[in-house]
């Protein structure tokens, strides 16, 4: 392997999904084009956590951007923390803004931003923005293209 990838545990590995959020191991590599200024998005269409009142699931569609700095996040550890809000029961506030944090925390971007585009819920979609900050001059930002809630597709 290369040495992007020396210290990462589930790269490559048959990893199980994390029980929890807190369980979640999100794992970084070392930015290779270090100094440049460009936007990484990630998109999970089918994000599913647990309605801490009902056990109910509750389903968004969470768009994650941001700008890199030293370190990128690892895609499948990505992907496992993800997976493990699947049987937690957290408020789509928390979920959304506890996953920007996360990331930001871990990777110390440029900037990042998700949108958690919710499901309704009691017949009302819910969405949940944040950001660490304003956008970078000089970067393409393009829209999240999720829209407003029609019957979500």
């Amino acid at each position: 392997m290369s040495h992007y990838t020396d210290n990462l545990t589930q790269l490559g590995q048959a990893t199980p999904l994390p029980q929890s959020p807190d369980e979640a191991v999100l794992e970084r590599v070392p930015n290779p084009q270090a100094g440049q200024v460009y936007l990484v998005r990630f998109t999970q269409p089918e994000f599913t956590s647990l309605c801490p009142m009902t056990g109910q699931p509750d389903f968004a569609h969470l768009v994650i951007d941001y700008l890199p700095g030293d370190w990128l996040v690892e895609s499948k550890s990505l992907k496992l923390f993800l997976g493990s809000f699947r049987n937690h029961g957290a408020f789509h506030e928390d979920c959304t803004v506890s996953i920007g944090r996360r990331l930001a925390d871990l990777l110390s971007p440029q900037w990042l931003r998700i949108g958690g585009y919710w499901y309704p819920r009691g017949g009302m979609p819910i969405d949940v923005f944040w950001q660490t900050g304003t956008v970078p001059q000089g970067v393409w930002v393009p829209d999240q293209g999720v829209p407003g809630y029609r019957g979500r597709g």
